[in-house]
């Protein structure tokens, strides 16, 4: 019998090479995501009025605390994302994780910023989708 020593189906090569990009998004989401936490940290730290809220709900802090929550997260989620950017698995790794508690944040935020919340959560899931589905970094060190 003859083997058959096709090459591999085009969707393996096209697949991994989309997550691959995906990956680089994610990178540049979260750098962009986190320099926008930073700066909404920012204002809210100098001055509680930045925000109203909506309704009432659960889970009430101030607005001098998620100035400090959205500070600490965002540069988190910034050196992450730059470090993903690099090439450094490990990044990938603490970046799923840092996506989670960055939609939980958001989700917490909804009284203040009920549209930019969901839309960062959007953007959470999908970072977590496109770093876990990655095979490994293709970017260089």
């Amino acid at each position: 019998m003859a083997q058959n020593t096709a090459p591999p189906a085009p969707e393996s090569s096209a697949g991994s090479s989309w997550a691959s990009g995906g990956t680089v998004f994610a990178g540049v989401l979260m750098m962009v995501s986190g320099v926008v936490g930073v700066l909404n940290g920012i204002s809210n730290i100098a001055t509680d009025d930045v925000y109203q809220r909506i309704g009432t709900y659960v889970y009430k802090f101030d607005l001098t605390t998620w100035g400090w929550i959205h500070l600490i997260i965002g540069v988190l989620v910034a050196v992450t994302g730059w470090g993903i950017l690099k090439g450094f698995d490990v990044a990938r790794g603490f970046g799923i994780g840092l996506a989670a508690l960055y939609l939980i944040e958001n989700f917490m935020f909804l009284p203040y910023a009920p549209v930019w919340s969901v839309v960062s959560i959007a953007l959470a899931v999908f970072v977590m989708w496109a770093l876990a589905t990655a095979e490994h970094s293709h970017a260089t060190r």
